[in-house]
């Protein structure tokens, strides 16, 4: 019965990490290089919409306001000021003629690239015309042209400024853009804690659950189409899984006994998850395939044992949350439990979350004093496991908690505040461009989708 009183003490509030810390003991702390790329100085002119057609003028609002946020928060550019533009704005690659183009790349705009287009509303057909020029090479900037249509409304208008942003980082060397990922949260906005789904900045927040329960630590699956989570809808805590492609539930197995964290594999086809099956009151971690069937235990350390993360990039090796010293800190271990290493020695370490190239840890870290004399807050650290040095990416005194990587592997979605006042912020890998993205309700447990 033991593990009956600690259910919630330890169980939960070891997933919600509580708040004691231990004593810190020194450690390195150099600079991680994330991004590795050199930012570009680029314009965004508005799109030119027809004179006189409200509904052209208010979508065209709706898609450069959309694009301009993509582009600042890509972490690839350097958004020129809309204050240093040139009096003309191009709305076609004509229109760059003369010494058009040399006005946007001279001072004080100075720009290295330049994104234009035109918009235009006919036969209940929106179309989109956006181009990327690189200022640099004034005899052939030519580098990107996209034309988009469809239904003439704002929601359609995002998307495709998502999809050119996407677009744009891609030609710019940037690989994977996030502009058309979600994010999975816990709101209790509805009344209760249910899992809602949001676009990558915020907007188009749906709810996905209507359990009218508690649930807790949403994951999406590696393919996007399916949401795990735990709730406790049935009377224990149990892993339940939606189909976004069906809106139904699917099958899987409940367990007797205290359930908590489910983490995908990266091919989407395992589970892995913390459990105290033998209700000895201390969770262990298990595998399981996505069809319930092939359960496996993978630690024995008579402890409590929460959060297990795969290594995205190799499916090798997971990451958890071990408090079998003492306070909980951040271990590895081999796919099949083998060669389990401690990361964190000192201070309170929970919420693993690994970089799409497997190369680093994010997590959640009270030291001794909260880091940088910080009052002892909870702060998101950056951990390179090559070498197991460390960066601190936030500093504001608040509870820094749950982040979960961005698929560019540059952003980092978290949740910060108070509890029972949490909201959610991005932030660059290098601790820059800090957004707030949720504002009504209390919201935590992001969790950012692959695709």
């Amino acid at each position: 019965m033991r593990f009956q009183a600690l259910k919630l003490s330890v169980g939960m509030a070891f997933l919600l990490a509580g708040w004691c810390a231990g004593p810190l003991f020194a450690q390195s702390q150099l600079t991680i290089n994330i991004t590795g790329f050199k930012k570009y100085r680029l314009a965004q002119p508005a799109f030119v919409a027809p004179a006189g057609n409200p509904q052209a003028a208010s979508l065209a609002e709706a898609f450069n306001q959309t694009l301009w946020n993509d582009l600042n928060q890509s972490g690839l550019v350097i958004m020129v000021s809309r204050s240093l533009y040139p009096q003309a704005t191009p709305a076609q690659p004509q229109d760059l003629n003369g010494g058009a183009m040399a006005a946007w790349s001279n001072p004080p705009a100075q720009a290295q690239r330049l994104v234009f287009g035109n918009l235009a509303v006919g036969n209940n057909v929106l179309q989109i015309e956006g181009y990327l020029y690189d200022l640099t090479q004034p005899s052939s900037p030519y580098m990107l042209g996209k034309r988009y249509s469809g239904p003439p409304t704002a929601p359609e208008a995002r998307l495709m400024a998502h999809e050119f942003a996407d677009a744009i980082i891609a030609a710019l060397g940037g690989g994977q853009g996030i502009a058309g990922t979600h994010i999975a949260y816990i709101s209790n906005r509805s009344g209760h804690k249910e899992v809602w789904l949001m676009d990558y900045d915020g907007t188009n927040k749906r709810q996905i659950t209507h359990l009218n329960s508690i649930c807790y630590s949403p994951r999406i699956s590696p393919g996007g189409n399916r949401i795990a989570f735990i709730s406790n809808r049935s009377g224990t805590w149990q892993i339940w899984i939606y189909s976004l492609l069906t809106n139904r539930y699917l099958y899987f197995p409940h367990f007797n006994g205290f359930i908590a964290t489910p983490a995908w594999s990266p091919d989407g086809t395992k589970l892995a998850f913390s459990a105290d099956l033998d209700h000895s009151g201390n969770p262990e971690i298990y595998v399981i395939n996505a069809n319930g069937s092939g359960l496996h235990r993978l630690t024995y350390s008579h402890s409590v044992n929460i959060a297990p993360v795969w290594n995205p990039k190799t499916g090798a090796q997971i990451a958890f949350e071990s408090d079998r010293t003492g306070l909980p800190q951040i271990y590895i271990m081999d796919a099949d439990g083998a060669n389990q290493q401690v990361l964190t020695t000192s201070g309170y370490a929970v919420s693993p979350s690994w970089s799409p190239n497997g190369q680093v840890l994010a997590f959640s870290w009270r030291r001794t004093g909260g880091g940088e004399n910080n009052g002892g807050a909870y702060d998101i650290y950056l951990m390179d496991l090559a070498s197991r040095n460390f960066v601190q990416l936030t500093h504001n005194g608040l509870r820094n908690d749950y982040p979960s990587w961005a698929p560019d592997g540059r952003h980092v979605v978290f949740t910060s505040g108070r509890p029972g006042h949490w909201q959610l912020f991005t932030i660059l890998a290098d601790g820059s461009n800090p957004a707030e993205i949720s504002r009504r309700g209390s919201n935590q447990m992001p969790n950012w989708s692959s695709h």
